[in-house]
Protein backbone atom coordinates (compact mmCIF):
# COMPACT_ATOMS: atom_id res chain seq x y z
CA UNK A 1 0.00 0.00 0.00
CA UNK A 2 1.43 3.53 -0.81
CA UNK A 3 0.31 6.65 1.62
CA UNK A 4 -3.34 7.53 1.22
CA UNK A 5 -2.36 10.74 -1.13
CA UNK A 6 -2.78 14.38 -0.02
CA UNK A 7 -5.70 15.50 2.23
CA UNK A 8 -8.95 15.78 0.53
CA UNK A 9 -7.50 14.43 -2.70
CA UNK A 10 -10.49 13.05 -5.37
CA UNK A 11 -10.89 9.81 -5.58
CA UNK A 12 -10.61 7.91 -9.06
CA UNK A 13 -11.41 4.58 -8.94
CA UNK A 14 -10.37 2.16 -11.53
CA UNK A 15 -12.25 -0.79 -12.69
CA UNK A 16 -10.55 -3.38 -14.87
CA UNK A 17 -13.32 -5.04 -17.19
CA UNK A 18 -12.44 -8.69 -18.32
CA UNK A 19 -12.58 -10.99 -15.65
CA UNK A 20 -12.98 -8.30 -12.78
CA UNK A 21 -16.47 -6.58 -13.52
CA UNK A 22 -17.48 -9.86 -16.21
CA UNK A 23 -17.31 -13.61 -15.33
CA UNK A 24 -14.67 -14.23 -18.02
CA UNK A 25 -13.37 -12.32 -21.39
CA UNK A 26 -16.03 -10.65 -23.28
CA UNK A 27 -13.88 -9.76 -26.70
CA UNK A 28 -13.41 -13.59 -28.02
CA UNK A 29 -16.89 -14.40 -27.59
CA UNK A 30 -17.45 -10.84 -28.78
CA UNK A 31 -16.34 -11.88 -31.96
CA UNK A 32 -18.55 -15.06 -32.48
CA UNK A 33 -21.40 -13.53 -31.30
CA UNK A 34 -20.63 -10.34 -34.04
CA UNK A 35 -19.40 -13.13 -37.27
CA UNK A 36 -21.06 -15.89 -36.20
CA UNK A 37 -20.38 -19.16 -35.37
CA UNK A 38 -18.96 -20.61 -38.87
CA UNK A 39 -17.07 -17.39 -39.98
CA UNK A 40 -15.26 -17.02 -36.65
CA UNK A 41 -14.47 -20.93 -36.88
CA UNK A 42 -12.64 -20.02 -40.12
CA UNK A 43 -10.73 -17.46 -39.04
CA UNK A 44 -9.65 -18.66 -35.56
CA UNK A 45 -8.28 -21.62 -37.82
CA UNK A 46 -6.04 -18.81 -39.14
CA UNK A 47 -4.67 -18.09 -35.58
CA UNK A 48 -3.32 -21.55 -34.85
CA UNK A 49 0.20 -21.20 -35.54
CA UNK A 50 -0.16 -17.48 -33.63
CA UNK A 51 -1.59 -19.40 -30.98
CA UNK A 52 0.79 -22.27 -30.66
CA UNK A 53 4.15 -19.91 -31.36
CA UNK A 54 2.04 -17.79 -28.32
CA UNK A 55 2.25 -20.80 -26.00
CA UNK A 56 5.57 -21.66 -26.37
CA UNK A 57 6.93 -17.84 -25.79
CA UNK A 58 7.82 -17.34 -29.26
CA UNK A 59 5.42 -14.33 -29.22
CA UNK A 60 4.05 -12.15 -27.01
CA UNK A 61 0.66 -11.80 -25.67
CA UNK A 62 0.36 -8.75 -27.44
CA UNK A 63 1.71 -9.68 -30.96
CA UNK A 64 -0.89 -12.71 -30.61
CA UNK A 65 -3.74 -9.89 -29.88
CA UNK A 66 -2.27 -7.85 -32.64
CA UNK A 67 -3.13 -10.90 -35.21
CA UNK A 68 -6.44 -11.17 -33.52
CA UNK A 69 -7.26 -8.37 -34.32
CA UNK A 70 -5.92 -8.19 -38.31
CA UNK A 71 -7.69 -11.30 -38.46
CA UNK A 72 -11.28 -10.17 -37.45
CA UNK A 73 -11.22 -6.57 -38.32
CA UNK A 74 -9.46 -5.29 -40.73
CA UNK A 75 -11.75 -3.86 -43.53
CA UNK A 76 -14.83 -3.77 -41.22
CA UNK A 77 -16.83 -0.70 -40.79
CA UNK A 78 -16.51 1.46 -37.59
CA UNK A 79 -20.37 1.51 -37.93
CA UNK A 80 -20.97 -2.20 -38.12
CA UNK A 81 -19.16 -3.20 -35.23
CA UNK A 82 -20.65 -0.18 -32.99
CA UNK A 83 -23.84 -1.55 -33.67
CA UNK A 84 -23.19 -5.18 -32.77
CA UNK A 85 -21.12 -3.70 -29.51
CA UNK A 86 -24.53 -2.57 -28.63
CA UNK A 87 -26.57 -5.65 -29.40
CA UNK A 88 -23.77 -8.08 -27.73
CA UNK A 89 -24.19 -5.80 -24.66
CA UNK A 90 -27.76 -5.97 -24.71
CA UNK A 91 -27.90 -9.61 -24.99
CA UNK A 92 -25.13 -10.91 -22.90
CA UNK A 93 -24.99 -8.19 -20.07
CA UNK A 94 -27.16 -9.84 -17.35
CA UNK A 95 -25.14 -13.64 -17.97
CA UNK A 96 -21.61 -11.66 -18.39
CA UNK A 97 -21.55 -9.26 -15.61
CA UNK A 98 -20.94 -10.03 -12.03
CA UNK A 99 -23.70 -8.73 -9.62
CA UNK A 100 -21.03 -7.55 -6.81
CA UNK A 101 -18.47 -5.99 -9.48
CA UNK A 102 -21.84 -3.89 -10.62
CA UNK A 103 -22.62 -2.99 -6.86
CA UNK A 104 -19.46 -1.81 -6.30
CA UNK A 105 -19.19 0.47 -9.38
CA UNK A 106 -22.76 1.81 -8.09
CA UNK A 107 -20.98 2.56 -4.78
CA UNK A 108 -18.03 4.33 -6.50
CA UNK A 109 -20.45 6.36 -7.95
CA UNK A 110 -22.71 6.99 -5.02
CA UNK A 111 -19.52 8.26 -3.23
CA UNK A 112 -18.60 10.87 -5.36
CA UNK A 113 -15.63 9.43 -7.09
CA UNK A 114 -14.32 9.72 -10.94
CA UNK A 115 -14.69 5.83 -12.33
CA UNK A 116 -13.38 4.63 -15.07
CA UNK A 117 -13.45 1.08 -17.30
CA UNK A 118 -9.72 0.98 -17.87
CA UNK A 119 -9.13 -2.08 -19.80
CA UNK A 120 -7.39 -3.95 -22.36
CA UNK A 121 -10.04 -4.79 -24.84
CA UNK A 122 -11.36 -2.72 -27.73
CA UNK A 123 -12.74 0.40 -26.50
CA UNK A 124 -14.97 0.39 -29.09
CA UNK A 125 -16.47 -3.11 -27.82
CA UNK A 126 -16.49 -1.56 -24.51
CA UNK A 127 -18.51 1.84 -25.30
CA UNK A 128 -21.81 0.29 -24.77
CA UNK A 129 -21.17 -1.24 -21.52
CA UNK A 130 -19.67 1.64 -19.86
CA UNK A 131 -21.95 3.63 -21.23
CA UNK A 132 -24.71 1.44 -19.54
CA UNK A 133 -22.22 1.80 -16.08
CA UNK A 134 -22.56 5.59 -16.46
CA UNK A 135 -19.02 5.76 -16.39
CA UNK A 136 -15.70 7.09 -18.64
CA UNK A 137 -13.92 3.94 -20.64
CA UNK A 138 -10.06 3.87 -21.41
CA UNK A 139 -9.28 0.85 -23.53
CA UNK A 140 -7.17 -0.30 -26.56
CA UNK A 141 -7.87 1.52 -29.64
CA UNK A 142 -8.14 0.79 -33.02
CA UNK A 143 -7.36 2.37 -35.74
CA UNK A 144 -10.23 3.68 -38.07
CA UNK A 145 -9.31 5.13 -41.79
CA UNK A 146 -12.34 6.50 -43.60
CA UNK A 147 -14.76 5.02 -41.37
CA UNK A 148 -13.79 1.26 -41.52
CA UNK A 149 -11.08 -0.39 -39.48
CA UNK A 150 -7.51 -0.77 -40.81
CA UNK A 151 -6.90 -3.98 -38.48
CA UNK A 152 -3.72 -2.03 -36.44
CA UNK A 153 -4.22 -0.43 -33.47
CA UNK A 154 -3.68 3.10 -32.39
CA UNK A 155 -1.24 3.26 -29.74
CA UNK A 156 -0.15 0.40 -27.41
CA UNK A 157 -2.28 -2.49 -26.08
CA UNK A 158 -4.00 -0.93 -22.83
CA UNK A 159 -2.52 -3.78 -20.07
CA UNK A 160 0.74 -3.70 -17.67
CA UNK A 161 2.18 -0.30 -17.42
CA UNK A 162 0.30 1.18 -20.45
CA UNK A 163 -3.35 1.26 -17.89
CA UNK A 164 -0.96 3.53 -15.93
CA UNK A 165 0.48 5.85 -18.61
CA UNK A 166 -3.22 5.92 -20.43
CA UNK A 167 -4.95 6.92 -17.05
CA UNK A 168 -2.19 9.81 -16.61
CA UNK A 169 -2.81 10.72 -19.86
CA UNK A 170 -6.40 11.21 -19.33
CA UNK A 171 -6.50 12.46 -15.45
CA UNK A 172 -3.06 13.58 -15.34
CA UNK A 173 -0.37 12.81 -12.60
CA UNK A 174 -2.25 10.16 -10.13
CA UNK A 175 -0.29 11.44 -7.04
CA UNK A 176 -3.11 14.21 -7.20
CA UNK A 177 -5.87 11.21 -6.24
CA UNK A 178 -6.34 8.68 -4.34
CA UNK A 179 -6.50 5.87 -6.55
CA UNK A 180 -8.61 2.73 -5.73
CA UNK A 181 -8.49 -0.16 -8.45
CA UNK A 182 -9.91 -3.68 -9.49
CA UNK A 183 -8.31 -6.06 -11.41
CA UNK A 184 -7.76 -9.49 -11.78
CA UNK A 185 -4.51 -10.52 -13.62
CA UNK A 186 -0.83 -10.04 -14.80
CA UNK A 187 -2.09 -7.05 -17.30
CA UNK A 188 -3.20 -5.36 -13.98
CA UNK A 189 -0.26 -5.47 -11.76
CA UNK A 190 1.43 -1.89 -12.59
CA UNK A 191 -2.26 -0.28 -12.10
CA UNK A 192 -2.79 -1.88 -8.55
CA UNK A 193 0.64 -1.23 -7.36
CA UNK A 194 0.04 2.25 -8.32
CA UNK A 195 -3.06 2.81 -6.25
CA UNK A 196 -3.57 3.47 -2.68
CA UNK A 197 -6.42 1.25 -2.04
CA UNK A 198 -6.00 -2.06 -4.45
CA UNK A 199 -8.66 -4.94 -5.06
CA UNK A 200 -7.20 -8.06 -6.40
CA UNK A 201 -9.68 -10.75 -7.68
CA UNK A 202 -12.41 -8.87 -4.73
CA UNK A 203 -15.61 -10.17 -6.65
CA UNK A 204 -13.98 -13.69 -6.72
CA UNK A 205 -14.85 -16.97 -5.29
CA UNK A 206 -12.65 -16.78 -1.97
CA UNK A 207 -10.94 -20.07 -3.89
CA UNK A 208 -9.66 -17.52 -6.84
CA UNK A 209 -8.72 -14.63 -4.21
CA UNK A 210 -6.00 -16.58 -2.41
CA UNK A 211 -4.37 -16.78 -5.62
CA UNK A 212 -3.56 -13.08 -4.86
CA UNK A 213 -1.10 -14.73 -3.02
CA UNK A 214 0.87 -15.11 -6.59
CA UNK A 215 0.35 -12.40 -7.88
CA UNK A 216 3.65 -11.24 -7.86
CA UNK A 217 5.18 -14.14 -9.60
CA UNK A 218 2.73 -13.71 -12.59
Amino acid sequence: MLEAGPVDAKVLSVFDFDGTLTHHDSFVPFLKFAFGKQEFNRRMLKLALPGLRFLVRQISRDELKAQLIRTFMTGVEKTWVQQKAAEYCQTHWNKLMRPAGLQSVADELGSGAQVTLCSASPAIVLQPFADRLGIKLIGTELEVVDGVLSGRLTGNNCRCENKVLRLEAVYGDLADYRLRAWGDTRGDRELLAAAQDAHWRHFHSAKKRRARLKLKTR
